[in-house]
């Protein structure tokens, strides 16, 4: 997955990277993982920069992102590397 962004930051390197709100996209799509219209919403897009660099502990292309869609990271992380619980039955029935 890529990168559709609320805006471009320009380090200064001749690249642009995201910045502002970051949503996945997939190339070739009209919309993001979490349903957005590139268009309307006025996202712009990356097709450079892999969604899981912007994750502001990793830091990569996150230096101006200021907030990342929570449900594209469920779209595209799996949910035991988002450090949620697996299902699991307690008391089954007889």
């Amino acid at each position: 997955m890529k990168v559709a962004a609320s805006g471009t930051y320009d380090p200064g390197e001749g690249s642009r990277l995201p910045e502002g709100e970051v949503h996945a996209w997939e190339p070739g799509q009209n919309q993001t993982a979490c349903g957005v219209p590139l268009r309307r919403a006025g996202l712009a897009r990356f097709p450079h920069v892999d969604f899981s660099d912007t994750d502001p502990v990793t830091g990569g292309s996150a230096d101006a992102v200021r907030w990342v869609c929570p449900k594209c990271v469920a779209a595209t992380t799996p949910r035991r590397q988002r450090g949620g619980r697996r299902w699991e039955r307690t008391d089954p029935r007889p």
